[in-house]
């Protein structure tokens, strides 16, 4: 678990389901990340996430952001890991629109790059974001990546091709 002033990550667990579906079909949280799938499709992500995860197992480590005082879930963090050969993640997190606009993003995202250097020991953390994403493409860049490229016409969402903005930040420590 990895604490902030506001916040709480934690693995996701099966009481969480609701949630995760619920985040995973709102429009404006995907708007950017995909096309909304089917439920039995976000089911089969969820169950995938709920492991005990290890850095070197290439998978999701997914956290539920909730408020500390009142519990109540905001989003999803977390990473994919490349552990072997280069000791790299992927960085990737989603908010409610209600929870958006309020510092939790910059707040859990400093948190989570934190603990993937300090105590999980990875020497890169990735991202990608759809090009026209400028709040996820800002926090980012103010936390330190750096914009290492762009991939055109590389994802399809809403019948449109996207420019997928690939992101880096070595570890500073």
């Amino acid at each position: 678990m990895i604490e902030t002033s506001r916040l709480r990550l934690r693995p996701l667990i099966q009481y969480d389901w609701p949630f995760f579906l619920r985040l995973h079909q709102h429009p404006q949280v995907m708007r950017f990340i995909r096309d909304i799938p089917e439920q039995s499709h976000i089911r089969e992500q969820f169950d995938s996430r709920l492991i005990d995860w290890q850095k070197e197992c290439d998978a999701w480590l997914t956290l539920l952001i909730e408020e500390q005082i009142t519990g109540k879930p905001v989003g999803l963090h977390g990473f994919l890991s490349s552990w072997v050969p280069y000791q790299q993640a992927e960085l990737g997190f989603m908010l409610t629109p209600e929870h958006q606009g309020k510092g939790y993003a910059k707040e859990s995202t400093s948190a989570v790059i934190e603990f993937a250097f300090n105590q999980c020991g990875y020497h890169k953390l990735t991202a990608t974001v759809t090009e026209g994403n400028e709040a996820s493409f800002n926090l980012l860049t103010n936390l330190g990546f750096e914009h290492e490229g762009t991939l055109k016409d590389n994802y399809l969402i809403g019948g449109q091709w996207c420019h997928d903005q690939k992101l880096g930040l070595i570890t500073p420590f």
